[in-house]
């Protein structure tokens, strides 16, 4: 724990590296190497900073899982807590008012409420709103039931989206099941889509994300992680025991997610319960890692910059996603471009990054978290 603040200091640190992959290191790699154009890297390194087009894992696809999961391993330690002080009615009302301000900035983000234009507006697009709706529907998971039977919930439900999706529809972006309850329940409101003049609705070919559908599995992996904060609790009292605890059930996971997609594609895209199984897998491991060197071993010191970003994980990503500081980077440098020529936007992408870090760095040095 977190001497100062009975926090997992492993979690924040890991939560910061995720943070700070996404609104801080993949945007300058990503358009440092497409201007490197060295075809080694490109094959290795930059494959890896960008999705899958379908199927497979590749790193920046555990961005999303990871964040999900992390958000569930702080559920064990907050919600118990807080119904023992507020009861049942209390942290329900603190649960619902969580999942809907996520679920209201991740229309801010992505949803293009800020356009002012309701033909612009999508309901259900983002990463925040995932979280938002993963919480709450595993929020009685972590409430109601024992570790034992959280799992044998999280079976239940990878098998109820399951069924479905191998009976109706198949595999592809835009034939399987969960594609199809996309359609049919956001309709207009769809990421993608747009209504023609004859007033119908026509579904853009390039977007193949589901949310729906996918809702029951970005339960199970908040579930799961619920789950690896439940065995951090538990095992506080012999860390290393729980660290290896840890690491067993990434190994199980892993290897479970592996079988399960032979007869079920792990794919990100639509949340395929094979992704979360082997995703999971991932994020156990990582959490292993992080826990053993850090609340184990006690290497604590050199984790202040990540913190930054793991503290206020939110803020970063509002920060990161909603503004752009180039702008700011270009009022400055914009003398450099005739001599940096296709550097030059290279050096704006990475002053964008330095910027969201300093912002970052001054919030958390003075103790102004965003908290919902």
């Amino acid at each position: 724990m977190n001497k100062n603040n009975g926090r997992l200091l492993s979690l924040d640190v890991l939560r910061g590296l995720d943070l700070m992959l996404l609104v801080g290191l993949q945007p300058v790699l990503r358009v440092f190497l497409i201007e490197l154009d060295s075809p080694v890297l490109n094959d290795t390194l930059l494959y890896h900073l960008d999705h899958a087009e379908w199927e497979g894992l590749r790193v920046w696809d555990m961005v999303m899982p990871l964040f999900l999961f992390m958000s569930g391993v702080t559920m064990p330690y907050s919600l118990p807590k807080y119904r023992t002080q507020n009861g049942d009615a209390g942290v329900w009302k603190r649960i619902l008012k969580r999942f809907a301000m996520l679920f209201l900035l991740g229309m801010v983000v992505q949803g293009n409420i800020l356009s002012l234009d309701p033909d612009r507006v999508y309901i259900y697009s983002n990463t925040l709103q995932a979280i938002a709706v993963g919480y709450l529907l595993a929020a009685p998971l972590v409430l109601y039931l024992k570790p034992k039977w959280q799992l044998l919930a999280i079976v239940v439900l990878l098998a109820i989206y399951s069924l479905p999706m191998h009976l109706w529809g198949d595999w592809s972006p835009q034939g399987n099941f969960a594609a199809v309850v996309d359609k049919a329940v956001l309709g207009r409101f769809r990421d993608g889509s747009v209504v023609a003049a004859d007033g119908t609705v026509q579904f853009a070919a390039w977007y193949d994300y589901t949310w729906i559908w996918s809702s029951i599995t970005f339960c199970c992996t908040v579930a799961l992680g619920s789950f690896a904060g439940q065995m951090a609790k538990n095992g506080n009292g012999n860390r290393p025991a729980t660290a290896k605890r840890l690491f067993v059930m990434a190994v199980l996971l892993l290897a479970t997610g592996l079988l399960s997609g032979i007869f079920q594609p792990v794919i990100k895209r639509i949340w395929s319960a094979s992704m979360v199984l082997y995703s999971a897998g991932w994020c156990y491991l990582l959490l292993a890692l992080f826990y053993w060197w850090i609340d184990v071993k006690g290497h604590t010191k050199g984790w202040g910059w990540l913190l930054c970003y793991g503290c206020n994980a939110i803020t970063a990503y509002l920060i990161g996603e909603l503004i752009n500081f180039r702008g700011v980077a270009a009022s400055l440098l914009y003398g450099t471009e005739q001599y940096l020529e296709g550097w030059y936007p290279v050096l704006l992408v990475a002053c964008n990054s330095l910027i969201v870090f300093f912002i970052l760095k001054f919030m958390y040095k003075n103790k102004l978290f965003l908290k919902v």
